[in-house]
């Protein structure tokens, strides 16, 4: 039976220490990966193994024409598969999920492997609710849409006492931390979580009222963004 292994990938270019010493054997077992991005997983995979000859394995990337057809293929054969998107885990916000469905429909053995998640160690590390919590990925660009959904979740965090958990592309971090801070109510309660693993790691969970008073600097870093109302 072909075994789909669900490779996690460091969250910051500098993270690899963090990673689980059982990944390496894991990888070599594979025949092929199908990768978000070839490039910054071959320079992964030779992080945690000089040695390894990255083109002795077939390489794929998803949501490319031929990928799904190539999948199935491996499948059929019975090889080992390795799934690996940029940063985090495959499927988790991440590429990934419809590859794993195609496994399930045909049978292989699905092993997800551990390793860093940005969504739960920024939640571990809030001090907001990690029994009822929701990930919404990305808020509306434009304004008016971006400001009502802040606010819609803002008043489901209340209603359901859940924590509600969001993500932003590192260019846009400010206007959004400026959205937030404008929109959200003065006692609710915004953890900010940047680059996780990296060596420059900041945590901080602080109510809307004293973040107003020293904005932090979000330009161009990896963020994840959890607010509890209260």
């Amino acid at each position: 039976m072909s075994a789909i292994l669900l490779i996690p990938a460091p969250l910051h270019e500098e993270g690899v220490a963090v990673l689980p010493s059982y990944l390496l054997t894991q990888i070599k077992s594979c025949a092929a990966f199908f990768v978000e991005n070839e490039r910054t997983t071959r320079r992964y995979f030779k992080k945690l193994d000089k040695s390894i000859v990255i083109d002795d394995y077939t390489w794929a990337t998803m949501g490319e024409e031929s990928t799904e057809t190539l999948f199935r293929s491996f499948i059929k054969e019975g090889k080992t598969i390795g799934i690996v998107s940029e940063a985090g885990c495959p499927g988790v916000a991440d590429p990934g999920q419809e590859l794993i469905a195609i496994a399930h429909e045909m049978g292989a053995n699905i092993q997800p492997l551990v390793g860093p998640n940005s969504i739960l160690l920024a939640l571990m590390a809030s001090g907001l609710n990690g029994q009822q919590f929701r990930f919404n990925g990305y808020l509306p660009i434009e304004e008016k849409a971006r400001q009502k959904a802040i606010a819609d979740w803002e008043q489901l965090s209340r209603k359901d006492n859940c924590t509600q958990l969001f993500i932003e592309t590192p260019y846009r971090n400010n206007a959004l931390l400026s959205a937030l801070l404008k929109t959200l109510s003065p006692n609710t309660r915004l953890c900010i979580a940047a680059d996780l693993t990296g060596p420059n790691e900041w945590i901080a969970t602080r109510p809307i009222s004293q973040w107003k008073s020293a904005p932090p600097d979000l330009h161009k870093r990896q963020v994840i963004f959890a607010f509890k109302s209260l």
